[in-house]
Formats: C-alpha cells, sequence, structure tokens
C-alpha cells in the first residue's frame, strides 16, 4: 500500500501541470482521472454511501478488466485523488482536454449510473453530471440518452 501515496502524488502532478491539451493522460491516469470524478458526483448530495461506492465499483471493474477487489483499491485511490483535487470545472476540462470525445460519452452514461445507484434522485447529482456532460462536450441530447440507458439498467421509472 506504499506504492499508492507515491502514485497519487505523481498522477496529481501530471493532471494539474500545464501541459496543455496534447499532454494526453496514458490509460492507467485517465482511469484514476475518471474515478476521482466518480467519487466527486458520488459526493455530492453529501450521502456518499454502500450502493454508490459498489457502482462506482462495478464501473471500474467493466472499464478495465479489474477483479472486485482491485476495482474497490482503484476507488480507494480515486478517494484520496478526489479530495485532492480542484474545483470541479477545472478538474473536468483537465479531463476533456486529455481523453478522447468517445469516452467522455461513456463517462457521462458512468456518472448517470452513479448518480441513480442509490436510488434517489439528487438535485444536486444531477445538477453536476449535467455541468459536467458539458464541461466535456458531450450534447445534451446524448447525455440524456444516456440517463435514461442508466434508469433502465438501474430498473428505475423516468420521471
Amino acid at each position: 500500500m506504499t506504492y499508492y501515496p507515491r502514485m497519487f502524488r505523481n498522477l496529481l502532478s501530471r493532471l494539474f501541470a500545464d501541459g496543455g491539451p496534447d499532454a494526453r493522460l496514458d490509460g492507467h491516469d485517465a482511469e484514476v482521472a475518471v474515478a476521482a470524478l466518480l467519487v466527486r458526483l458520488a459526493r455530492a448530495d453529501d450521502r456518499y454511501g454502500p450502493a454508490e461506492k459498489r457502482r462506482i465499483d462495478q464501473i471500474l471493474a467493466r472499464r478495465n478488466g479489474l477483479a472486485a477487489a482491485e476495482a474497490a483499491e482503484h476507488r480507494a485511490a480515486a478517494e484520496m485523488i478526489e479530495a485532492e483535487a480542484p474545483d470541479t470545472v477545472r478538474f473536468t476540462r483537465i479531463i476533456k482536454d486529455r481523453i478522447e470525445l468517445a469516452d467522455r460519452h461513456d463517462i457521462v452514461a458512468a456518472m448517470w449510473e452513479v448518480a441513480y445507484a442509490d436510488g434517489r434522485r439528487s438535485p444536486d447529482e444531477e445538477s453536476l453530471v449535467r455541468l459536467v456532460a458539458g464541461l466535456l462536450g458531450v450534447s445534451d441530447r446524448d447525455s440524456a440518452l444516456a440517463r435514461q440507458g442508466a434508469l433502465t439498467a438501474l430498473g428505475q421509472p423516468d420521471s
């Protein structure tokens, strides 16, 4: 576990270095940044509970081919990164500049899954997903389709 604090410092310095849009994140760094964004979303309503943690773990496992324990470790790393990351607008712009558009659509879909993971509709979480989708360059239409897909996947009505 001593590897992780060094990894966090290194990732934070790479994330927030002024590398410009050509400074793409490598696959691992990009996934940790995405995981941190999912954690930020789950914490937006001040109720970061087991259902949201499980959903983040499932998303990380699916996106990265991880076992459950590995996904939980990545989420724990993301929790630490999220606590140190700058404001959401700046953090999201950093991700946008370094992750391809097609993957940004997947990120928004994952965010909707996390937003509804606890079975509650939180205006704070919904607002944050909409803000981040716009900042990531994902259209309102595509975000709405991702939202509907998340509700369907989670077996929740669209009301």
